[in-house]
């Protein structure tokens, strides 16, 4: 098997596991198909076929034997830690058994340094958000309703399931190497078909066709215009890969060009790097809705079928993104979801407000849960860096750009928004390119020789922000607005600002008012200690000085 896929490879210029990564994708939609086909009231069956389907890819396609060894150690730890560990800490447990089991592979592919071939970390940080998720679901299960958000309500396991309905879960072909990723209760509503029922009232002419007897709506050509795209995607990457690859920026011909020149390069680094996932995720999402998973409901009014319920990127979203928030929040949109509602809300105490614990708790668990290259760490850092001073651009200069009293946008806002692309783009550019290049050394090199223009930029915008430009802003913004000098500015909404949901990627929302708040906690803790300890002094003084008086009496 493996002499065919080295002959295609040497053609197109890949590996022969990358080659083996997109057949197993594409084998997965008539696969998809036959697994719609079982019939409804045999959920075991549908669950035998994915283990099976499942299992050839890891050991079969593969040969990746110590792989389904890993992922099988994940799941079993994790069911065994839900159904034997009673408590609130039993979740945070099954979090640390699931990323240390991640890490010690993640670490194992880092020395390999082999990134033509395909391990198993890939299948394994797509289960870690699957079995974490799992572990807190099952633990929202066991608490009173009454301490429940209408979210973990609706994702709450009252009853574990069934070991052949966890192994499905968790195999879930479609999805099983590069995700999405979902919840089991998804899982759940899927193969008891639940998830297809329609809501009350709706107009039967409204209703999403279907075949013979099953409830899974027809959906072959959703998933075929998904197909369709993400084979674009590859091919384009595919093409321009060869144009534009990292050791090209790391070598001298790189430096030949003029540096407007070079900055173009970097950004068509990222351009190109994106498009190997805008491919990958649009054919795994794409068998996904050919199996009915990513069926997200019909409008009872129009009859519209949504299919995005697994929907993990939109690239026409990231590429055409005004600000920080729509490029982050258009990438790898399952990740922030898992990141935000298993990490970011489950470190803040019930009725209070998310704040510096949950943003470095998320922020590292992000860091930590993509891989430990160095590279990832100056992207994340400097990327929060420039949240924060994009955040401040877009409150303070964005409302000139805008009515006063009506806040539509006035005749110049396109040149608003060309510029804020632009920046934008080219922010990110800078930004990403370590993930791309991995190392320390590569990764200030390239740096460096755009002359540092996105990091000397944000600490520029930043000091800019901390001077008293700002409150002039401010001062600009109130006298236009007609607003007493003083009262709170009143923000603009948009697009981005009503749909977002911080936090993106982890990436601490205000790392400056995060570390204010820390650093008012610190001050916090140490005032008590000192009342504390003058409490105890005070306290031995006066009981000394009663002994004292007392000896005195006796006398």
């Amino acid at each position: 098997m493996s002499i065919a896929f080295q002959y295609v490879g040497g053609i197109l210029g890949a590996s022969t596991d990358e080659l083996k990564l997109i057949t197993s994708f594409l084998l997965s939609y008539p696969l998809a198909g036959l697994l719609k086909r079982v019939p409804d009231q045999k959920p075991a069956l549908k669950n035998l076929f994915i283990i099976g389907v499942s299992t050839f890819y890891l050991v079969g396609l593969f040969d990746l034997w110590a792989g389904a060894r890993t992922l099988a150690i994940s799941s079993i730890g994790a069911y065994c830690i839900a159904q034997y560990i009673q408590g609130p800490f039993m979740p945070w447990i099954g979090f640390v058994f699931c990323m240390g089991h991640l890490s010690v592979n993640q670490l194992a592919r880092q020395f390999a340094n082999d990134p033509g071939s395909v391990d198993i970390t890939g299948a394994q940080m797509v289960l870690v958000m699957k079995l974490t998720a799992f572990c807190w679901n099952v633990a929202d299960g066991r608490l009173p309703e009454s301490d429940l958000s209408d979210f973990q309500k609706e994702r709450a396991i009252k009853k574990l399931p069934s070991a052949l309905d966890f192994a499905g879960y968790v195999l879930f072909f479609p999805s099983l190497f590069a995700g999405p990723a979902f919840d089991y209760v998804d899982y759940r509503n899927w193969i008891e078909t639940t998830m297809f029922e329609v809501p009350a009232g709706t107009d039967p002419s409204k209703k999403p066709p279907t075949r013979k007897k099953r409830k899974i709506p027809r959906s072959g050509t959703p998933a075929t215009w998904k197909a369709a795209a993400g084979l674009f995607w590859i091919l384009l990457f595919l093409k321009l890969s060869g144009m534009y690859y990292p050791n090209l920026y790391l070598g001298d011909e790189y430096m030949r060009y003029r540096l407007p020149h070079r900055i173009w390069l970097l950004y068509m680094l990222g351009v190109t790097s994106r498009l190997k996932y805008y491919g990958v995720w649009s054919l795994t999402e794409g068998a996904c809705i050919l199996s009915g998973m990513g069926y997200k409901g019909v409008d009872p009014v129009t009859g519209r079928i949504s299919w995005d319920r697994l929907q993990n990127v939109n690239p026409w979203g990231v590429e055409s993104a005004q600000n920080t928030r729509a490029y982050l929040g258009n990438w790898n949109i399952n990740t922030n979801n898992w990141l935000r509602n298993y990490m970011y809300l489950r470190v803040t105490p019930r009725g209070k407000k998310p704040g510096f614990r949950a943003s470095m708790a998320t922020f590292t668990t992000s860091a930590f849960w993509h891989g430990f290259y160095p590279g990832y760490y100056l992207s994340f850092i400097l990327a929060s860096f420039v949240q924060t001073v994009a955040k401040n651009c877009r409150r303070y200069f964005r409302p000139f750009f805008l009515d006063a009293k009506t806040q539509q946008p006035t005749s110049s806002k396109i040149y608003y928004d060309v510029f804020s692309w632009l920046i934008t783009q080219l922010a990110f550019s800078f930004v990403t390119a370590p993930f791309v290049l991995l190392t320390l050394h590569a990764s200030f090199l390239v740096w460096a020789r755009v002359y540092f223009y996105g990091a000397i930029g944000t600490a520029l915008a930043t000091a800019f922000f901390t001077s008293p430009a700002k409150a002039y802003l401010i001062k600009t913004l109130s006298s236009r607005a007609g607003t007493p000098q003083g009262a709170q500015l009143k923000r603009s909404t948009s697009t981005d600002s009503l749909t977002s949901k911080e936090p993106v990627l982890g990436l601490p929302v205000e790392p400056q008012r995060d570390l204010e708040e820390l650093v008012g906690e610190v001050r916090a803790e140490m005032e008590a200690r000192q009342r504390k300890n003058q409490g105890k002094r005070s306290s031995s003084i006066s009981g000394k000085v009663a002994g004292i008086a007392s000896s005195l009496g006796q006398e």
